[in-house]
């Protein structure tokens, strides 16, 4: 009775094992690709950073989604592309019927904003004109080209109807942002356009002259000032 016992526990055993086996060997198909998809994604964002257009061909070809995430800032392609001035791959990219233009970073930011910041006129044409949004909640390309001192992209984006007053979640204006970071000619673009200097954000409760002198640049809170009173004598 006792061998009849250790004979069937060795032979569960066995069949444990034979099972285990199997199984690895059934998975090993599904391992090899989710490090082939890893692999894949890795050549991808290096090949954005130095617009290699060339390597991302065949990855695209091969099914990988256009507006996959890299995992430290959650930025698409499109977005890293931008970042590093790699219009090869940009351009690649944008010609991609899956591409959603309007995917954005972990941060919210998206390709039009990355675009404007790095007053990249041609790049926010190409976007505008796939069907990347103006207008949209939060930080908008418009608050970025005023930051930037990015005129002509600046200029553009209102001809393309942007919101003059958009408010970030903390009612920054584009107005608020280049008097902080002293664009005095992006300054006077918004103000010519018909930006209202009396409005505060919310977390200082400041305009946008008083943040430029909070900012050190008094000269910029002087413009501002200096229009306030011939529109107040109008």
């Amino acid at each position: 009775m006792g061998i009849r016992i250790r004979l069937r526990l060795v032979r569960r055993r066995i069949l444990a094992t034979v099972a285990m086996a199997l199984a690895a060997v059934g998975a090993a198909p599904h391992a090899v690709a989710a490090s082939q998809g890893d692999n894949d994604k890795v050549t991808f964002f290096r090949a954005a950073q130095l617009n290699d257009a060339a390597r991302i061909k065949p990855l695209l070809a091969r099914g990988l989604d256009p507006n996959v995430r890299e995992p430290e800032r959650g930025e698409t392609a499109l977005i890293v592309a931008l970042r590093n001035d790699a219009m090869n791959v940009f351009d690649l990219l944008l010609a991609q019927p899956k591409l959603q233009p309007d995917a954005q970073a972990s941060n919210g930011n998206t390709a039009l904003m990355m675009a404007a910041f790095k007053n990249n006129k041609p790049a926010v044409e190409k976007l505008i004109a796939k069907g990347a949004q103006v207008n949209r909640p939060g930080f908008t390309a418009l608050h970025y080209a005023a930051a930037a001192g990015a005129i002509d992209i600046l200029r553009y984006l209102l001809e393309q109807h942007a919101y003059i007053d958009a408010e970030s979640p903390t009612k920054m204006t584009p107005l608020m942002l280049a008097a902080r970071e002293g664009q005095e000619e992006a300054v006077k673009v918004l103000l010519e356009e018909g930006a209202d200097a009396t409005l505060r954000d919310a977390g200082f409760k400041l305009t946008a002259a008083e943040m430029a002198e909070k900012a050190d640049k008094p000269w910029i809170a002087e413009t501002i000032r200096k229009h306030l009173a011939v529109k107040a004598k109008r």
